[in-house]
């Protein structure tokens, strides 16, 4: 089976719960890079197989954007219903990622790729529990197609006996420590949901609080957020600007076979290159 599209941008990622067609839908055309399809906290235990066939129907019928991404968050391996969850996703040809909820060891993203038989779609970890956060490096490491790593404030918090809605600076030692083994491995680091659902103050400095930390994105729970989100994760002109230079003048480096680069008064090496890619991903999307 082949994918439909393989995003990369995930500055806006609206996630929706996966029980209610209109939501669906509307999620879909609400214009964030990617919508994650809750099968997990967002449906209730005695309507797991309803949620399930109902998520793979819509996919089915989608008439979809190939410019945003859809995923769905599966139940977790420990539950009895992730293994019916991953089968019956592996049979739908517009999902381009499955998010796996409470990764605590590589071992589980080797297992859901199982799952998921010949299915293109990448994985993405949910960090969300102590372990998870503890062994985080081996998470990245992993041999399965690892797109991103999410941070679980609400599971996490309750776990360490904190509140989800603690200042974002409270957070700041776990966000380093999941944002430097992502980088590591080359995976994306995505910021967890706020619980409001409003674009006021508070939403905004948290925000801005995971784009100046080094995230790539983060997830919101309502479509007025998206926007709001997407501006502050798009770097400005200048700095595309300055990433297509730093480019141009590696690139004309290496034509001339020269080991370094050169741009002004700064020597170019591969972690400015690094950088500069990174940036043109977040305005282009490729």
């Amino acid at each position: 089976m082949r994918a439909l599209h393989a995003p990369t941008r995930r500055r806006a990622v609206l996630i929706v719960p996966g029980f209610e067609e209109r939501k669906i839908t509307k999620a879909l055309a609400a214009g964030a890079d990617e919508v994650v399809i809750d099968l997990e906290d967002a449906v209730a235990v005695d309507s797991k197989a309803k949620a399930r066939a109902l998520v793979v129907r819509v996919l089915r019928e989608l008439d979809r954007d190939p410019a945003r991404s859809i995923a769905v968050r599966v139940n977790g391996l420990a539950t009895q219903w992730a293994a019916d969850d991953l089968a019956a996703l592996a049979e739908v040809s517009a999902l381009d990622s499955v998010v796996l909820p409470k990764v605590e060891a590589a071992a589980d993203l080797v297992r859901a790729r199982e799952l998921l038989g010949r299915h293109p779609a990448t994985l993405q970890a949910l960090i969300e529990t102590p372990r998870g956060v503890q062994d985080i490096d081996e998470i990245c490491r992993t041999t399965a197609p690892l797109a991103a790593v999410v941070i679980g404030y609400a599971d996490l918090g309750a776990a360490l006996g904190r509140g989800a809605e603690l200042p974002p600076q409270r957070w700041a030692a776990i966000q380093d420590r999941v944002l430097l083994a992502a980088r590591a491995s080359g995976v994306a680091a995505i910021d967890g949901p706020h619980l409001g659902i409003a674009d006021n103050a508070d939403f905004r400095g948290r925000v801005h609080w995971a784009r100046e930390a080094g995230f790539d994105g983060k997830w919101v729970l309502h479509p007025g957020q998206i926007d709001t989100t997407a501006a502050e994760f798009t770097p400005n002109p200048a700095a595309v600007e300055a990433a297509r230079r730093v480019l141009a003048a590696l690139d004309e480096a290496a034509e001339r076979g020269l080991g370094v680069a050169r741009l002004g008064d700064q020597m170019l090496d591969e972690a400015v290159a690094v950088a500069a890619r990174r940036v043109l991903t977040q305005t282009e999307g490729n």
